[in-house]
């Protein structure tokens, strides 16, 4: 019975202290779009220019502050070229709406879509693509297993745990996310 105590008040504390995090995670399940990435009169999501890349002596590091509602939106250059997109631990691979992977250069026919995935407005088709390269700041990862929503089906591309499982590390402190090459 004390054990049950000792997991509850660490899931409990782990809740207060990731509470921002949670639920960027459970918006991004839902399909909630953030109004701090609300698009633009000229159809771009409003960035933070909070950003900030520094090499270190352990590797390169990017930083990225908080939004005003806890999200981590930056941009991103995929196969060179760039993308906005939300930063979503809960996203299980980097996800691309149909419209930035055509801006990449990643085409997908109605073919396609093969696979199908589970999301807060039901079930989706996804086509499964590899990128050749993402990078965000001066970190670059290599073939990166992602997938290109239908058209309409994503209000915002994510940059998911494809990308993020391969840096050495991923941290939020004080409302700002470090990635580390």
């Amino acid at each position: 019975m004390a054990v049950g105590w000792v997991v509850l008040a660490g899931s409990a504390a782990f809740s207060v202290v990731h509470f921002s995090e949670i639920k960027a995670a459970a918006r991004g399940v839902l399909g909630i779009r953030a109004q701090d990435g609300a698009a633009t009169a000229g159809g771009q999501r409003p960035f933070s220019e909070t950003q900030v890349v520094r090499t270190l002596s352990r590797g390169r590091t990017f930083e990225i502050k908080a939004g005003a509602h806890g999200h981590y939106f930056s941009s991103v250059e995929i196969n060179g070229r760039r993308v906005d997109v939300l930063v979503d631990s809960g996203a299980s691979i980097v996800a691309l709406t149909w419209d930035d992977a055509e801006r990449a250069g990643v085409y997908v026919r109605d073919s396609d879509f093969t696979q199908r995935v589970s999301t807060a407005n039901g079930v989706a088709r996804v086509a499964p693509v590899m990128l050749d390269r993402v990078s965000i700041g001066d970190i670059t990862v290599r073939n990166v297993p992602a997938a290109v929503s239908e058209r309409g089906n994503l209000a915002t591309s994510l940059l998911g745990m494809s990308f993020l499982s391969r840096l050495q590390r991923v941290d939020i402190r004080s409302g700002v996310l470090f990635l580390q090459e």
